[in-house]
């Protein structure tokens, strides 16, 4: 992996749509961005950059992830494509993991597994199947992010990074099967409601206060441990 030239890349922003200032909101004591940091930085793959925005409330977010040892780059608010091309220039790295902030569980192996991957069998994207929601993260090689920027100008596939990639058939895909006893994709671990912060608060709580880079594994032990109706997203 030393002579890998990788960065990781994780969007953030305030503006959430769907639950506005999430990536801040409190979790276990820490900003839920600082447990999205420190589990891909417990990867030691490459720097860990948070890739924000321009606006004025992102601020606060470029402040708490220098705290929290991240490089930050800030660019376009929607177009997030072409926010991780000039990154990824920024960077001078041929290959991103693209993390996003609503995920404080991320599989701090799957930084590496997707990435390897990625070089090994010589493809221009990764994304391990049957993760737990949330669980995972995507490999991609720069060449190919700066390809799809100049073949697409569709909102959905500017917002969404690599769905071009994956639709195109004109890129090398890997889906490679998640390790087997982390294949749970009913298992729900990502922050997209008030609902989903709850759950992660009780998923923390019940694998041990401020244990925040434990295994994925044992997270999904607590989930199925949690009453049923708290598991319905």
């Amino acid at each position: 992996m030393s002579t890998v030239s990788a960065a990781v890349v994780l969007q953030a922003r305030m503006g959430s749509t769907r639950m506005p200032g999430k990536v801040l909101a409190d979790l276990d004591g820490r900003p839920l961005v600082a447990h999205c940091i420190a589990r891909l930085r417990a990867a030691s793959v490459g720097p860990v950059v948070v890739a924000t925005t321009t606006r004025p409330d992102d601020d606060e977010l470029a402040d708490v992830a220098r705290a929290c040892g991240a490089a930050v780059f800030r660019g376009p608010v929607d177009d997030v494509l072409l926010r991780y091309v000039l990154a990824a220039r920024w960077l001078a790295v041929d290959q991103v993991i693209r993390a996003t902030a609503d995920n404080p569980a991320v599989d701090i192996g799957s930084v590496r597994r997707t990435l390897e991957w990625l070089v090994e069998h010589d493809v221009d994207h990764v994304v391990e199947r049957d993760l737990p929601v949330g669980g995972g993260v995507e490999a991609v090689r720069t060449a190919a992010l700066v390809d799809a920027l100049k073949r697409t100008s569709d909102h959905g596939d500017r917002e969404h990074v690599t769905l071009f990639l994956k639709r195109d058939g004109r890129y090398r895909v890997g889906q490679p099967l998640a390790p087997a006893h982390l294949r749970r994709p009913d298992v729900r671990v990502t922050v997209d409601t008030p609902a989903d912060l709850a759950r992660m608060r009780q998923l923390l709580r019940a694998v041990g206060a401020r244990r925040w880079l434990v295994p994925l594994g044992e997270i999904i032990e607590a989930w199925d441990a949690l009453p049923a109706p708290a598991r319905v997203a």
